[in-house]
């Protein structure tokens, strides 16, 4: 048998999950994807769950969608890599070391609140291969970042470090390098320790005030990024990728 990609542990009414394809920078691909639907299902339907923490690997978070395969089919109930348009009602914590970078930093937008290490650095570089974050993270970033951090995120690929996120108001809490997880379960057990239908009311409210209705955003998103696929440049900016050089942008 293959080893999952994706692990669970269970720490009291918290669900740890762990991102596990180290090798590939924990990149997404469909079994990653399943991985994640399964956990994120666990989490959703066990009652004796009330909290949830998603996590990566000790140097990258998440690379974001493999190049070589991408994500996979969207799942039924949690859509791209299982998560993207989750309708979650329990707490998700993201802990966050080293990268997580496009589809890395689009789930970390899937999550309530980030604990981050200073290691920790966050990015949409997607406009280096011809493409723009196609995760909600394009419309996402503009919701909980100042506006001209969101814009300057999503033109020029660069990545935010955890301490500059941190004094954004994106981070929750910033830890030293390997504390990040014991971080998010202490955070986690300080929210277990109120009543759980309140949280998750709570939760609700909040978040349809961030996000409200996303289908608009969702219709605009994946036409953009279907004229890009049509693009030379698309094609440059992958092949460029694997072949460890430059783009050479027609504009085409």
């Amino acid at each position: 048998m293959s080893t999952p990609l994706v692990t669970t542990t269970r720490e009291g009414r918290t669900l740890v999950i762990r991102l596990d394809r180290e090798a590939k920078r924990n990149a997404l691909n469909p079994d990653v994807t399943a991985g994640l639907d399964a956990a994120l299902n666990e989490l959703d339907d066990d009652p004796q769950l009330w909290c949830g923490v998603l996590t990566g690997g000790p140097a990258v978070f998440s690379a974001g969608a493999d190049l070589a395969t991408g994500p996979g089919e969207p799942t039924e109930r949690g859509g791209i890599a299982g998560l993207i348009t989750r309708r979650r009602v329990k707490p998700l914590i993201a802990a966050v070391e080293g990268l997580a970078l496009g589809g890395g930093m689009e789930l970390v937008f899937c999550c309530d609140l980030v604990v981050a290490s200073r290691t920790a650095a966050f990015g949409l570089p997607e406009v280096k291969r011809g493409l723009v974050p196609d995760f909600g993270g394009a419309f996402r970033a503009a919701h909980l970042l100042p506006a001209n951090v969101a814009r300057e995120l999503l033109l020029t690929g660069a990545t935010l470090d955890a301490e500059r996120a941190e004094r954004l108001g994106f981070v929750n809490r910033l830890t030293a390098p390997g504390e990040a997880l014991a971080t998010a379960l202490a955070l986690a057990e300080e929210i277990n320790r109120n009543a759980p239908l309140a949280v998750r009311e709570a939760l609700r409210l909040g978040g349809e005030e961030i996000s409200g209705d996303e289908t608009a955003s969702w219709q605009r998103s994946n036409a953009a990024h279907a004229r890009l696929l049509a693009s030379a440049d698309v094609k440059e900016g992958i092949a460029a990728f694997f072949e460890r050089r430059d783009p050479d942008w027609s504009g085409r």
